[in-house]
């Protein structure tokens, strides 16, 4: 692989960036400090932690942000549950969303067995 586009994760990761922010547009603007803010956050930590964790040179360092960006995918899955429950999204966005990020997880997680099979 030559550079972290290459990598699925990222890419579906960082499309779920995108859908975050777009959905969040229509949140209340009393949000915007608020799980606007924190959404979004949570989102875009995800695909960043795997482009950092892809340049770092030892196993261990590039697992430690694989799982930050492990830890920023189960906010962001809380963050969709109280968005949806404060009806900022509807029950289908919600669970396209849903279907969305436990595709991710479980992308990390072949990741995550591939980095730890890899030589040092």
């Amino acid at each position: 692989m030559a550079t972290f586009k290459d990598l699925i994760v990222w890419q579906k990761s960082h499309q779920l960036v995108l859908r975050i922010y777009e959905l969040t547009k229509l949140f209340p603007r009393e949000e915007i400090f608020g799980i606007t803010s924190q959404i979004r956050r949570a989102a875009y930590s995800i695909p960043s932690n795997i482009v950092e964790g892809k340049k770092k040179k030892t196993i261990p360092h590039q697992l430690s942000f694989i799982n930050i960006a492990e830890g920023s995918l189960e906010e962001v899955k809380y963050f969709l549950i109280l968005s949806k429950d404060l009806n900022y999204i509807e029950e289908n966005k919600f669970n396209e969303l849903i279907k969305d990020a436990e595709e991710i997880g479980k992308l990390i997680n072949g990741y995550e067995k591939f980095i730890k099979n890899s030589k040092p």
